[in-house]
């Protein structure tokens, strides 16, 4: 596989701006027909964005934060399930940046410039919460280690050349385990069957006894035991996410207005969109909506310059910031997408349009961890002060 190397930010909102309206046309049918965007994502892989975080001495871009959630939110804006695909990918990428020995930083950020994907097998299903992590990464004879147990929600993985695997070892620390798609025993099964997200493939990963040698095993525990950013650069494509998925919804349903919709008769208008009362729920909307990208934009500024200078304070006003836009995100993608009925008319609700796929994205993306405790940690934050937990979800 080879793919182009972005050169700086500029070029990298560019090519995702162009990749956004290429991917749009098609998104709905791919939708409806649950069509896994295969070729899609190789034409992400090719276009050099899965490396712009690849580090300058690296060879890559090294792009801000900034730019990283604006590309994700174009391309949401467009397709969200095809906008979650890469979501881990970064993340993992974000890992070996922070864990990583030089020679595990050499070989895998060679291996994201030539546009190989990294997929995820992190939650497992049926434990006590989200935390307890049962997969075990044993030690083996030689130095490398066995990687045993079953995940699920594993985004990207069926799409992946590189599977991250999280994992517990002996002494039950946090790992990161590289696994390659097609390694024995490894088996990835498409059985999402989500009302939303449809095309993600967010299925099983079954991990048999696989050989991982030790080289491709990161100590992600110690990310932790220090100031840290892992959730924050996590959650911030999340938010970025769900606020692509309210410019998309509340763009399409002001195009079905324009050139679908028929006038109430009452209004005394000859348009729908004409209608003043139509009007002002356009405008409150669009309000919502661009105070959800102003606080994204301003929490991957603040993430940004908690990169520049990372200490207790700043990592802590960077996921205070990132939980706040993820919060107004969250409500804003699942309003607006709802609101699109409300606007558009009973026309709209008929399948064959399929214009609820926004509703279904919102809801479902939206679930992936509860804003209602971003909230209590926002609230710890402003009034007495306390610190945000350290961990991969805030």
């Amino acid at each position: 596989m080879s793919a182009k190397v972005i050169a700086d930010d500029v070029e990298a909102l560019a090519v995702a701006a162009a990749l956004a309206e290429e991917f749009r046309a098609g998104a709905s049918a791919r939708d409806s027909e649950r069509r896994l965007p295969r070729e899609e994502l190789d034409r992400l892989s090719a276009s050099g964005l899965l490396a712009v975080t690849v580090p300058a001495e690296h060879g890559g871009a090294d792009v801000r934060q900034e730019t990283l959630a604006e590309v994700f939110r174009l391309l949401a804006s467009a397709d969200a399930s095809l906008a979650q695909i890469p979501q881990n990918h970064f993340v993992y990428v974000n890992v070996l940046r922070r864990q990583g020995t030089p020679e595990q930083q050499t070989f895998f950020f060679d291996e994201v410039l030539a546009g190989r994907r990294f997929g995820n097998a992190q939650s497992e299903a049926g434990t006590r919460h989200v935390q307890d992590i049962r997969t075990r990464l044993d030690p083996g004879p030689d130095g490398s280690y066995v990687l045993t147990g079953v995940k699920h929600y594993a985004t990207g993985a069926l799409f992946a050349d590189w599977i991250p695997v999280l994992a517990r070892t002996a002494d039950d620390t946090l790992h990161v385990a590289y696994v390659p798609r097609g390694a024995d025993g490894v088996t990835v099964v498409d059985d999402w069957d989500g009302m939303g997200q449809r095309t993600t493939a967010s299925g099983t990963v079954r991990l048999d006894a696989v050989h991982v040698p030790a080289d491709r095993v990161v100590p992600h525990h110690l990310t932790f035991r220090g100031p840290q950013l892992h959730g924050a650069v996590a959650q911030l494509l999340h938010a970025a996410i769900d606020a692509g998925i309210a410019v998309g919804a509340l763009a399409e349903a002001a195009e079905f207005v324009r050139t679908k919709s028929r006038p109430w008769f009452e209004s005394g208008f000859d348009t729908a969109a004409e209608d003043p009362l139509l009007v002002q729920r356009f405008g409150e909307l669009a309000v919502q909506v661009r105070a959800s990208e102003a606080l994204l934009g301003a929490a991957a500024r603040t993430v940004d310059a908690a990169i520049d200078e990372l200490t207790e304070d700043s990592a802590a006003e960077a996921s205070i910031a990132v939980a706040a836009a993820k919060v107004h995100t969250s409500a804003t993608a699942v309003e607006v997408a709802g609101a699109l009925f409300e606007l558009s008319g009973t026309h709209s609700a008929l399948n064959s349009l399929n214009l609820h796929r926004h509703w279904r994205d919102a809801r479902t993306h939206t679930l992936h961890d509860p804003a209602r405790w971003k909230i209590q940690h926002i609230g710890r934050y402003v009034l007495v002060g306390t610190k945000p937990p350290r961990h991969g979800l805030l």
